[in-house]
């Protein structure tokens, strides 16, 4: 298998040069009036077959290229979904060798998309954009902007299911960064427009249980407040036992105890394990008792 991937590598690397060739000749004067054109799409076929044929022997980066390749020439013809396509091709192979060059690619076919209107699939890629630069990139801030703007193509396009689950990363991250007021505000939103959604309302109360412990890492009292008014929007928050959990640890907390803070988180967790998300919010609401030592233990 290893000496055919080698060969097709030498085989996509000669189809490379016979297209750079035809394009070579189809900008020439004589080249031009004898189908010029047709020398294009040959040469944007050639590229393709050629990407694909790197990507069977794994040469990622060579596969990212001759797609670009491909979608340079696409646009030239004005064959503007497919130059898109390329694109979108030449970002998921460039993704396994160089996410700087996948993001590059991702943002040149979303720029066509959102030109030709296209904004589901442009927030889609805008999603894929997000996830390199939370996964291989960890650039947090560039992630959230991603997750931002495909927001606000799904809420544009009425997919508000898609755009709440942008809006969640943003939100958990947000409140990563210490941006509580922004974390809490869009926590709020997502948990309003899914008390409302007969199949969505079971997760209502997740959401208002994130919104309240970032209150609670920034004022006490404006948690205490908060609670009440999550319980006045949507009963069903009251018998959570996020919510009883919450009520225990303003009280703790009220106290300056330690202990009884820490025994509950323990207790909650013994029954629904905490996430790490969960985990770094009640810690940095517990450095916030007088002489705690950091931890849950």
């Amino acid at each position: 298998a290893a000496a055919a991937a080698g060969g097709g590598e030498k085989e996509a690397m000669q189809l490379m040069a016979e297209a750079d060739k035809k394009v070579k000749s189809s900008g020439s004067f004589l080249g031009g009036m004898f189908g010029g054109n047709h020398k294009v799409e040959d040469a944007c076929e050639m590229y393709a077959r050629a990407a694909n044929m790197f990507k069977m022997a794994k040469n990622w980066s060579a596969a990212g290229s001759a797609f670009c390749q491909a979608a340079r020439l696409h646009m030239q013809m004005q064959n503007k979904l497919d130059s898109a396509t390329s694109f979108v091709d030449a970002g998921n192979a460039y993704k396994k060798a160089d996410p700087q060059e996948a993001i590059n690619c991702l943002n040149a076919a979303i720029d066509i998309y959102t030109d030709m209107g296209r904004f589901t699939i442009a927030a889609k890629h805008h999603m894929t954009i997000a996830e390199i630069y939370e996964s291989e990139l960890v650039d947090i801030e560039k992630a959230i902007a991603h997750y931002e703007q495909a927001a606000d193509y799904y809420k544009g396009e009425e997919s508000n299911s898609s755009a709440n689950k942008c809006l969640l990363k943003v939100g958990s991250y947000s409140a990563q960064l210490e941006q509580y007021p922004k974390a809490i505000e869009i926590f709020e939103q997502v948990a309003t427009s899914t008390m409302d959604n007969p199949l969505l309302k079971y997760n209502a109360k997740e959401y208002f249980w994130k919104a309240a412990l970032c209150h609670f890492i920034v004022d006490e009292l404006n948690a205490k407040l908060a609670i009440e008014k999550y319980e006045g929007m949507f009963p069903a928050f009251s018998d959570s036992r996020e919510c009883k959990l919450l009520k225990k640890l303003l009280e703790a907390h009220e106290e300056q105890n330690n202990e009884a803070f820490t025994e509950a988180v323990k207790e909650f967790d013994s029954i629904s394990r905490l996430d790490q998300w969960q985990t770094t919010m009640l810690l940095r609401i517990k450095k916030t008792i007088q002489g705690d030592a950091g931890d849950l233990k």
